[in-house]
């Protein structure tokens, strides 16, 4: 395996530029879907890479239930500083297990509080709160599957497929206190804000990044940048349907200060209710519309940057698979028998 098997561990530093400059310089679609990938190959990579240490790691330790030949001199010998980096492992892949786990489970307990909020209701595509408390929100179409009883309000807010557009099965949720606080253009613009992120399956970008970043910490900057270009992405939807870009930066202005500040670690599958940075969307939508070229100039730094992050990405997609099937082939000819 030799230094290859550390270096998805790392290179998803390799993003960080164009974590930054995705913001400014990409369009939104083009910016989220770029990110979500490249952090979903990084933590997948970075975490197979732990489980190769942890395989050399573990069966060095005594009453280990491997097989003898597994602790083999030749097998250690694949793995540089195995003594350290293989035991260092073991304690690094428990903690991204736990820690990524634990977000799926509070993502399932989000998603029964929904289907509890939203259940009696009628299956249309824009449910309605009696409310006064304002927000608005998308749920996935998973989560409002079946129906529940009660009116209360979710504790975390979030995006899915719509009925109304796409043909999936999902709903915008808005409280009668959201409404009372916004003029009919404005209504409008949160709607189709709000089905924008159904339509483009948002929870799903946001989801992964989410994970991604408990996989590998250098994925943070990754989470950020998505959480923001997602709701920029929306945003542009929803100005090219309602034909104004200055009714959704009111409606966004207005939705901000209306709604109560979100949960500090709100779901990524039930969100919508985070308005992220106002003023940049709202700055945003006051200039003309972005282009959407999908893939910018090498020349340009952001072109740099997208280049770099997908080098990274690749390199750590071959790093990860080159250690995988070098280990194999030394476990296998270790308990071969001579």
């Amino acid at each position: 395996m030799g230094v290859f098997v550390f270096l998805p561990l790392v290179l998803p530093l390799t993003a960080w530029p164009v974590a930054r400059l995705a913001e400014q310089r990409l369009h939104p679609r083009t910016a989220t879907r770029l990110l979500a990938v490249v952090a979903g190959v990084s933590a997948v990579c970075s975490t197979l890479c732990l489980g190769l240490l942890m395989i050399v790691g573990t069966a060095q330790l005594p009453g280990n239930p491997l097989p003898d030949s597994w602790s083999d001199p030749d097998v250690r010998a694949a793995l540089p500083y195995d003594e350290i980096a293989g035991r260092a492992a073991i304690p690094a892949l428990l903690a991204v297990l736990v820690s990524c786990g634990a977000a799926a489970w509070r993502q399932v307990r989000v998603r029964r509080r929904v289907v509890a909020a939203l259940a009696g209701l009628p299956p249309t595509p824009v449910a309605v709160l009696p409310d006064r408390t304002p927000y608005a929100y998308a749920v996935p179409g998973g989560a409002v599957r079946g129906g529940a009883r009660g009116t209360g309000r979710p504790g975390a807010r979030g995006h899915g497929r719509p009925k109304a557009r796409g043909g999936g099965r999902g709903r915008v949720v808005v409280s009668t206190g959201m409404l009372a606080g916004l003029a009919p253009a404005e209504r409008r613009a949160l709607f189709a804000h709000e089905r924008a992120h159904l339509a483009a399956r948002h929870h799903r970008h946001l989801l992964t990044v989410h994970l991604a970043a408990r996989a590998n910490p250098f994925l943070r900057p990754l989470r950020t940048a998505v959480s923001y270009t997602a709701e920029r992405w929306a945003d542009e939807e929803a100005a090219a349907e309602v034909g104004s870009r200055r009714s959704v930066a009111r409606a966004i202005g207005k939705a901000a200060l209306l709604a109560p500040r979100a949960p500090a670690a709100a779901l990524p599958a039930l969100t919508g209710g985070d308005a992220g940075p106002v003023p940049r969307r709202v700055a945003a939508l006051m200039r003309p519309a972005p282009a959407g070229r999908a893939w910018p100039p090498v020349g340009t730094a952001v072109g740099l940057a997208v280049w770099c992050a997908a080098c990274g990405a690749t390199v750590s997609a071959l790093s990860s698979a080159n250690s995988a099937v070098t280990l194999y082939l030394v476990l296998r000819a270790a308990a071969s028998p001579m």
